[in-house]
């Protein structure tokens, strides 16, 4: 768990931030780029889904290196994007995310395309 300080006019306040929830932060952000369908989750992900639960972090794989945040996605994509066109977007969008809404800085958003959705073709 990564403890973020918060300085304010009072003082300073410990705020930590579970690996989960960045998880979650750049799952949900990779998923609103055009041309992700979904992230790539394991047999796991697939059990919960069944149950009618929604794992927002799956696919996602959250590290730190020098106190920076690393972070690895695993991505379905849609059939006819450009995977390095969707890929830079896809690392833009997760770095601001997790920087504007944790202040933690981001070194690196490493993307692993899994699978192509041919479903819509």
């Amino acid at each position: 768990m990564e403890t973020l300080r918060i300085n304010n006019s009072d003082g300073s306040v410990d705020v930590q931030i579970t690996e989960e929830v960045i998880a979650i932060i750049a799952g949900l952000a990779a998923t609103e780029v055009n041309g992700v369908n979904s992230m790539a989750g394991g047999i796991t992900n697939e059990i919960v889904a069944r149950l009618g639960k929604k794992n927002l972090a799956a696919g996602v794989n959250v590290g730190f290196s020098d106190g920076m945040v690393v972070v690895d996605l695993a991505l379905v994509i849609e059939m006819g994007v450009s995977i390095p066109d969707v890929s830079k977007e896809v690392q833009e969008k997760v770095k601001t995310a997790i920087e504007t809404m944790t202040g933690l800085k981001v070194k690196a958003v490493n993307i692993q395309i899994l699978n192509v959705n041919i479903d819509n073709q």
